[in-house]
């Protein structure tokens, strides 16, 4: 079970860099923090290639990264502003919502009728949506959902996980058409190329340099992140990985009380749980 102890470091290591990220934003933009979240995490993955085989890379696998670098820019320049606009504990647990759109996604173009683990993933991830806004009952039945459509970085983080249910489609092509392991650190690569071409385009490039220390123990846990994620995967199924690193949600939930003194946590905790059941559910069963 050593994949399970990769894939928890996993979660752990990207509810720490979004913590960090968070605070690291009272003095930076989410455009700096975006690029620093890749350039930094970048040497510590470029170590990798020197044991990575490099396939063959067709024009399917470079067009599918000419789609994916805009789609992935806009999704993590969002998914940045979105946890320095809200609490983490209410923004974060959105990304559950990714899986579901995905079975939207399959439906509508696919035709593809979601399965009873499916419906049941579903329920309990909106369940759980509902509990974390769950003190605006008092506004009537809808409140919870209505207090979602005013917490702007929780919005943003809906409208990151419809991004990412779009990618990870496009991504599987670029992974078929290369290899798993060298996509996973090729990629980052080439979207910190393209990220310093929109910081530079905002005349904050050389911001990314500004405070060295912060920005590269933000770097260091991204890179645990990805190097972690890619050593689950191989050795256990994607589905089972992708659902354990999700304990993010509850890590991120924990770290919004303990660092920020987030307020409201034991219900954003069940909502989260709830949420990860969800996803549990959809991927796995």
């Amino acid at each position: 079970m050593l994949w399970m102890l990769f894939a928890l470091i996993t979660a752990f290591s990207l509810s720490t860099a979004d913590t960090l990220s968070k605070r690291a934003m009272a003095k930076s933009d989410e455009y700096v923090i975006a690029w620093v979240r890749e350039g930094y995490a970048l040497p510590f993955i470029a170590i990798a290639f020197f044991f990575i085989p490099t396939p063959h890379l067709d024009k399917t696998f470079w067009l599918s990264v000419l789609i994916l670098l805009p789609l992935e820019i806009t999704a993590l320049i969002l998914y940045v502003r979105a946890i320095k606009l809200s609490p983490l504990s209410l923004a974060i647990p959105f990304m559950a919502l990714s899986p579901v759109f995905i079975i939207i996604i399959a439906f509508f173009l696919l035709g593809e009728w979601p399965t009873t683990s499916g419906f049941v993933g579903i329920a309990l991830i909106a369940i759980g949506a509902y509990l974390l806004n769950v003190k605006a009952n008092n506004l009537g039945l809808l409140g919870p959902i209505k207090a979602i459509a005013k917490e702007k970085g929780s919005v943003l983080m809906i409208i990151v996980a419809v991004i990412y249910s779009i990618t990870s489609t496009i991504g599987k092509i670029a992974v078929q058409h290369s290899s798993p392991i060298f996509f996973g650190f090729f990629y980052p690569m080439l979207l910190t190329i393209a990220l310093s071409m929109v910081v530079g385009i905002k005349g904050a490039l050389h911001q990314v340099v500004s405070r060295p220390i912060t920005f590269l123990t933000i770097g260091i846990f991204t890179a645990i992140m990805i190097l972690f994620h890619f050593l689950a995967i191989s050795m256990a199924d994607v589905a089972y990985v992708i659902s354990v690193k999700r304990t993010s949600l509850i890590f991120s939930v924990l770290y919004g009380r303990v660092v920020f003194k987030e307020v409201n946590i034991s219900e954003r905790l069940l909502g989260s749980i709830l949420m990860l059941a969800g996803v549990i559910s959809i991927t796995v069963f």
